[in-house]
């Protein structure tokens, strides 16, 4: 289970360029939860992964996971029990070495120049067959020859290589093309499925804010202003989401991707 108590975070505290990013959130995930994640430019959602993720110190409040009080942990030791992918698919595997060499990386067993067993390579080829894409047959490419669909799916792949305790999803399909979009993100709720990883996806596409996981938390001004789950989710639309947006923000949503998103969908 995660868990955040009051956490609270301000950038450049004391200067014009003040920016008070978390204000005093708090939130609750339990083990095996698939939670979106959707806001407006600014709501604090990266943000809200900097800290799970340790990547700087609170300004208060506290970060526990599995009933472990981990605030104070530097972030390489929590990396251990934390996986994330990012928007841009070249972060998250290193290109100048094969594919190989980076699920050597993922499992343990060292990475470039490490040794891998017939067993490993065996292991490896069966993994990237799930992924559809043909890369069990390309194991000794360097990894930067890779589509950016395909390098993201690899990346997904060596998050979850050795299930971690939390998956965060920063926009990971942001940056690809709709068809490529819509494997990954479907070989993300495989993944996420079969080895019941808890996992927060923050998405500008509203829909998948619905289709994907079992809960749906909005954000603004750097708290959690809406908090949905089961048959009232069930029943939204993305116009459902919009007119929440409006009504608990007192602003209309300006976010030219998710309203993108919506036109679309109409």
């Amino acid at each position: 289970m995660l868990e955040l108590r009051n956490i609270c975070k301000t950038f450049n505290a004391g200067t014009p360029d003040e920016k008070k990013a978390l204000s005093d959130l708090s939130l609750t995930i339990p083990a095996g939860d698939f939670v979106s994640i959707i806001g407006a430019n600014g709501a604090g959602k990266s943000t809200l992964f900097n800290a799970i993720c340790g990547s700087f110190p609170l300004d208060s409040g506290s970060v526990w996971l599995d009933g472990r009080n981990v605030t104070m942990m530097p972030e390489h030791r929590r990396a251990k029990q934390i996986g994330r992918l990012f928007q841009d698919p070249m972060r998250g595997s290193a290109p100048d070495m094969s594919i190989e060499e980076n699920l050597a990386l993922a499992a343990g067993k060292g990475g470039w120049l490490s040794r891998v067993s017939a067993a490993d390579r065996k292991s490896f080829r069966e993994r990237l067959s799930l992924l559809g894409m043909g890369l069990e047959d390309r194991m000794r490419q360097p990894v930067g020859l890779l589509s950016g669909g395909q390098r993201q799916a690899l990346t997904l792949l060596m998050a979850t290589f050795q299930a971690p305790d939390v998956l965060l999803l920063d926009e990971h399909t942001a940056a690809l093309d709709p068809g490529t979009a819509e494997k990954v993100l479907e070989l993300t709720r495989k993944i996420v499925s079969e080895h019941h990883i808890t996992c927060l996806m923050i998405t500008h596409n509203m829909q998948s804010a619905l289709d994907l996981g079992n809960r749906t938390l909005m954000m603004d001004r750097g708290r959690v202003i809406y908090d949905v789950t089961g048959e009232e989710r069930s029943r939204l639309t993305i116009e459902d989401l919009t007119e929440r947006f409006r009504q608990l923000s007192g602003k209309a949503l300006d976010n030219d991707r998710m309203l993108l998103g919506i036109n679309r969908k109409k």
